[in-house]
């Protein structure tokens, strides 16, 4: 048993694989070395020819794993890598002053410079390493300016600038700004119930967070479904009306089958539109709920004169904007318009663009269903 409990202990210890191509690693190494060389160049010129105090702080080559390796991330934005790094810096050479003991100045020097960085939210990794100099070596506040805000200011900006010409955003915002109260399976307030509940900080920005949860749930129905087509799951020989069906026959014949829709094709049986219950009750006007009986019935009855005011044939009262679907596409494609489009009857047409069938939210029901079985 306790060896059975110790090897996921002692796997938990071996690292995941950093899941980037080889084009974005040589992305981060490149700017990195870039970053760095030019933050070097620049202090050493400022420092002059024979400088006394360092010019260029360790502490800064983890500020550029961050800010090119992983611009993404709040640790590594603007404000975090020059608030983080200079206002710890600040912090330790206080704690060097009113400190006598390194080892004690040492340790409150990095515990304050956390606080401080939590309370003003530029929290910054190298930030403690840079508490920690500032305290050890007892070089005084002018340190947090030169070379510590300097070194951060430069850093910076090399990385808004090649983070952006390499195709990535820096700075990356961190609050994205609200375009939609909709969400496929969860909401923004679900997401925020879910981060309070973590209650851990985590190297990934809210709204990266929410794009990835997105694209795991595009993946996991990818997966589900597989290659299902469409023309494997829907109702083949459908029924549909020509443009020229009387009105009356088209709604005996929705009535009779319980259907709600009806395709409307050419003689070559090509879609030309749809025909629905809501078109029927668009024309007999339901908000005006008395009488809504007699003026469906005034409706579908033929008035056997060639010019009549009112439709007489399901084409003046169809729905000419028609979303269909070939029998070979994928059938998760098509579940975001049956849960977020409102869609409920999506024609499927061959290869010649004629009607061979129709998927209903019922058709997607009972493939879900199937699909959920067999992996049962």
């Amino acid at each position: 048993m306790s060896e059975f409990r110790l090897r996921p202990f002692l796997a938990s210890f071996w690292p995941a694989p950093v899941r980037v191509d080889a084009s974005e690693r040589w992305r981060a190494v490149i700017g990195a070395a870039l970053g760095i060389l030019l933050t070097a160049v620049v202090c050493r010129w400022w420092a002059g020819p024979a400088p006394l105090d360092p010019w260029l702080v360790a502490p800064l080559g983890a500020s550029a794993v961050l800010v090119f390796a992983v611009p993404a991330s709040p640790l590594a934005q603007p404000w975090s890598v020059i608030g983080g790094n200079t206002l710890s810096a600040l912090v330790g050479a206080a704690c060097a002053h009113y400190i006598g003991d390194p080892a004690w100045a040492g340790a409150a020097a990095v515990a304050l410079a956390i606080a401080v960085m939590f309370t003003l939210r530029c929290l910054h990794p190298p930030g403690g390493a840079a508490a920690l100099f500032a305290a050890l070596g007892a070089t005084g506040f002018h340190f947090a300016l030169f070379p510590i805000f300097v070194n951060s200011v430069l850093l910076t900006l090399a990385g808004v600038v090649y983070n952006g010409l390499t195709g990535r955003r820096y700075p990356h915002a961190q609050v994205r700004p609200a375009l939609s109260t909709e969400s496929t399976r969860f909401s923004t307030a679900d997401l925020d119930a879910a981060l309070t509940h973590y209650n851990q900080v985590i190297d990934v920005s809210r709204d990266d967070l929410e794009d990835l949860l997105h694209y795991a749930e595009s993946a996991a129905y990818q997966r589900t479904f597989g290659d299902l087509r469409c023309g494997e799951i829907m109702s083949r020989q459908p029924l549909a009306v020509q443009f020229g069906t009387p009105l009356a026959e088209a709604w005996s014949l929705m009535r009779q089958r319980r259907i709600k829709a009806l395709p409307v094709t050419d003689r070559a049986q090509r879609i030309v539109g749809i025909v629905t219950v809501a078109d029927f009750m668009r024309q007999a006007d339901p908000k005006l709920h008395e009488g809504l009986g007699q003026r469906l019935k005034t409706l579908l009855r033929t008035s056997g004169t060639p010019y009549a005011d009112k439709p007489e044939v399901v084409g003046q009262i169809m729905t000419r904007e028609v979303r269909v679907a070939s029998e070979q596409r994928h059938v998760v494609e098509l579940v975001p318009l049956f849960s977020e489009g409102g869609h409920h009857h999506i024609p499927i047409i061959n290869d010649d663009k004629r009607l061979v069938g129709i998927i209903t939210v019922s058709d997607l029901v009972r493939a879900l269903y199937r699909v959920a079985k067999r992996s049962d």
